[in-house]
């Protein structure tokens, strides 16, 4: 059981249909500079530039592209700049020094990564601190593609948190250069005053009770990891920097299923990068639709256990940096995922979508924290290899009621889906209305014409008729927002669950809560609400509520 009852009762809320409630300020997007900015050292440029550098749009997703993560780099000795602590301002590429170094200075380099959780609740309410851990997991993953040592998911709050100079809250540590993890210890012990707790910052008596919650229940999980933690070397093949530089979540209408060896990749992508994190399977469409998970040859499964009984094999797939395919359950499960995907119709079209799953109902905070972390590394190990092998992907990481292991006919509360990944093979069709020029654009009594083919209308309840009108993935949806484009309402067009899928032995297994359809409605843009519209198949009894996530732009 949990070890902490306000733990227990986020997660479930955050879980749960209930829908958050209204936004307010993100504020500032990055950790506010002092003293002078300072060039990357050369040592680290690499490594920075091709990870965590840019502004709304950068290598590592980010939920609403709000990007909690701040960075601060403990430089020891032999790496360019005087030793101490500096911040990292990504959108500058610049350093600044935040505090000294310990005497004498350990060699190395470490990343200490904090959040600041303000930026994501301000927009998801109280489902947005689970999103704070995942986006804090992806920028570990893409410190780690991008070329460092090592990675800590589990090392003290406290620790991590004096190490970088008092920060609030703080969640993980990458190794960027050769140096003794223990040195840690050393940089937290050269603080001669002990970490802030977490707070709202300026204003903190008004702020609203979802952000307090949030700050407690991080702080909480920070506190819940142990001395220095376990330092995982980075494992996995590393992608070239073209494919660094190119990694973006695609736009909503992706569709087709790549094959399976391409699957079986990024499948062990996020297994070899994660193995101590939560479980992995794939959801796929197409002929055959139903779940997959890695078996090695001649043993049980890995990665996918809690399906009961394995049956059809779909593989072996040769070659390194590959996993063997098997599939425990049959049936048509993308409906679901959508419906449980805060109501993303769009998914439900998707060819593909990897899941991390377990982190049950009463986990300790311990567990909830690395599972977490670890579901946005492995996903991002996932995306890297996606982009490697030219299919589009985009990350999701907001799910309600989302029981995997329920569905499937197993305990209850047991494997809950965390993350995603959404794939396909053939990229979404832009229907952005072209511009014209020279035309009318209605007659001489003032009044407009319809719109053209391939463009969106919105009633007044937010649903749509026609096409999607989805922003590129690399240009941003809502100008200045960080927030994608949505309905009149600023509701997600709901996507009706389909049935759950049954397992390969022919046992019945009950199906996810289905709502009554009503008829098929199209995709919807409306004015920016700062929430996304879903791509609806099937239209639910009544708009979801819940609101929908997006990566780097979209996650």
């Amino acid at each position: 059981m949990s070890d902490s009852p306000l733990v227990t009762e986020a997660l479930a809320l955050a879980r749960s249909s209930v829908a958050p409630g209204p936004g307010f300020p993100a504020g500032p997007a990055n950790v506010p500079p002092r003293g002078e900015a300072l060039p990357v050292p050369a040592c680290l440029d690499r490594i920075l530039r091709l990870s965590l550098a840019g502004g709304r749009l950068r290598p590592a997703p980010s939920a609403g592209a709000l990007h909690p993560v701040d960075t601060y780099l403990l430089l020891g000795s032999g790496c360019g700049l005087p030793p101490g602590v500096y911040a990292y301002h990504p959108a500058r590429h610049r350093l600044h020094r935040h505090g000294p170094a310990p005497e004498p200075a350990p060699a190395g380099a470490f990343a200490v990564l904090g959040v600041t959780a303000r930026r994501t609740v301000s927009h998801y309410g109280h489902r947005g601190w689970p999103l704070v851990l995942l986006d804090a997991g992806h920028a570990a993953a893409a410190l780690a593609l991008s070329g460092a040592h090592a990675v800590c998911l589990d090392a003290d709050g406290g620790l991590l948190s004096a190490a970088a100079g008092g920060v609030p809250v703080a969640l993980a540590a990458v190794q960027l250069l050769p140096g003794d993890h223990g040195a840690l210890g050393r940089w937290a012990e050269s603080r001669n005053s002990s970490p802030q707790s977490p707070s709202p910052g300026a204003g903190a008596e008004e702020a609203p009770e979802c952000l307090r919650t949030a700050l407690r229940v991080l702080g909480e999980l920070a506190d819940s990891g142990g001395g220095y933690g376990t330092w995982h070397p980075v494992a996995g093949r590393r992608p070239d920097d073209s494919v660094l530089l190119s990694r973006r979540s695609a736009a909503p209408g992706f569709h087709g299923m790549p094959s399976n060896a391409v699957l079986a990749r990024i499948l062990a992508a996020a297994e070899t990068a994660s193995p101590a994190g939560p479980r992995w399977s794939l959801a796929v469409g197409g002929p055959r639709p139903g779940l997959l998970t890695s078996r090695p040859p001649g043993g049980s499964a890995a990665g996918g256990g809690g399906f009961g009984a394995s049956a059809a094999y779909e593989g072996p797939v040769p070659g390194d940096g590959t996993a063997t395919l098997h599939r425990p359950a049959s049936g048509d499960v993308l409906p679901t995922l959508a419906h449980w995907a805060a109501r993303q119709g769009w998914i439900a079209q998707a060819g593909a979508v990897l899941l991390a799953y377990g982190c049950p109902a009463g986990a300790s905070a311990a567990q909830i924290r690395h599972d977490h972390l670890a579901a946005g590394y492995g996903i991002g190990h996932a995306q890297a290899a996606a982009t490697a092998a030219g299919v589009p992907s985009r990350p999701v990481g907001s799910w309600q009621g989302a029981d995997l292991g329920a569905a499937l006919g197993g305990p209850a509360g047991q494997d809950w889906v965390i993350h995603g990944l959404a794939l396909g093979r053939t990229p979404a069709v832009d229907r952005t209305p072209r511009p014209t020029t020279g035309r009318r654009t209605g007659p001489a009594t003032g009044r407009t014409n319809g719109p053209a083919a391939g463009s969106t209308t919105t009633t007044a309840t937010g649903r749509g008729v026609g096409a999607a009108t989805v922003p590129h993935a690399g240009a941003a949806a809502d100008a200045g927002t960080g927030r994608s484009a949505g309905t009149a309402t600023g509701r997600e067009t709901p996507a009706a669950p389909g049935p759950a899928p049954r397992p390969a032995t022919g046992r019945e297994t009950p199906a996810a809560p289905r709502p009554a359809t009503g008829p098929a409605t199209g995709p919807a843009t409306g004015p920016a609400t700062g929430r996304e519209a879903g791509t609806a198949t099937r239209s639910a009894p009544r708009p979801a509520t819940g609101r929908t996530i997006q990566g780097d732009e979209p996650s």
